[in-house]
């Protein structure tokens, strides 16, 4: 069964979209004349109940009192908070700086003793290298266009919170695809670097890093990067946002995800090995 990345934040978002559309029916309006009794376009009460575009508070409170439904606001405000919090922009995120993003994360970190991650595209950020991380960070600077390119701080502070690995009461259990040895994001001395590291940071006591050959014989396919924080929360990267997944069901979903794609790795000296192979590659 394939994952829907951003399926738990647009469920929540259209379970408040189908709330909001049973109340202008009980009221026995239409999509026209609730748009008239909001004071707004009638393509915005259309847009909202189709799941299209979060509705704000104040649109909310004024479908509310334009379906006699004032009682039920508080309620759907809160729902369609949750459900819009679940679903981060990428650009509301980096408005403060990637440097930000990047210490935001050291307490959920600092709070989990299990990590699993899934990197199908990048070498995971706690087994990055400065010189990986800058190059990674910059293009990310590049293609949300910040107006201050922070990169070099940000890979400082990454670089600082995947210390983390080195500090007891933590277990991470790390799968990559083996194309991401050769995805050359950065120069040939920084990939080398970056490869080099893989070798002694997979050797760590608290670190299992398998990798999935290209030759693999595949029992699931490629996934999207994913991050699974003990058993309370998944974060899933995508193109124009990360999604936060916390409903139970499909926590499991990606538990199971995930142990499909550890067993189609390879671990110890096959490992070793691929990373080698890359590492002369770059020659």
């Amino acid at each position: 069964m394939s994952i829907s990345p951003s399926s738990s934040a647009q469920a929540a978002r259209e379970a408040v979209a189908h709330r909001l559309r049973d109340l202008r029916k009980e009221a026995g309006l239409t999509v026209v004349q609730l748009a008239a009794a909001c004071g707004w376009h009638y393509s915005k009460t259309s847009r909202i109940e189709n799941a299209l575009t979060g509705p704000s508070t104040n649109d909310i409170r004024r479908w509310c009192a334009a379906t006699h439904a004032d009682g039920q606001a508080q309620d759907l405000v809160v729902q369609s908070v949750n459900a819009e919090s679940m679903y981060r922009q990428w650009r509301d995120q980096v408005r403060a700086g990637l440097r930000h993003i990047q210490q935001s994360r050291v307490q959920a970190s600092r709070a989990t003793e299990l990590f699993r991650i899934y990197s199908s595209s990048l070498v995971p950020g706690l087994l990055q290298t400065e010189g990986y991380a800058q190059a990674v960070l910059g293009i990310a600077a590049s293609v949300h266009d910040l107006a201050v390119d922070d990169s070099a701080e940000a890979a400082r502070a990454r670089i600082e919170r995947s210390r983390i690995i080195h500090e007891q009461g933590h277990r991470f259990v790390v799968v990559i695809e083996e194309p991401v040895l050769y995805c050359q994001v950065a120069d040939t001395d920084a990939m080398a670097a970056q490869l080099g590291y893989l070798l002694t940071a997979g050797a760590l006591p608290a670190v299992s890093l398998g990798i999935i050959p290209m030759a693999a014989r595949r029992s699931h396919w490629p996934e999207e990067t994913f991050h699974v924080y003990d058993d309370r929360r998944v974060s899933v990267e995508l193109v124009s946002a990360e999604v936060n997944v916390t409903q139970p069901g499909e926590i499991v979903q990606y538990l199971q995800t995930f142990e499909r794609l550890r067993g189609m790795a390879v671990y110890g000296a096959d490992a070793r090995a691929l990373v080698l192979r890359a590492i002369e590659a770059l020659h």
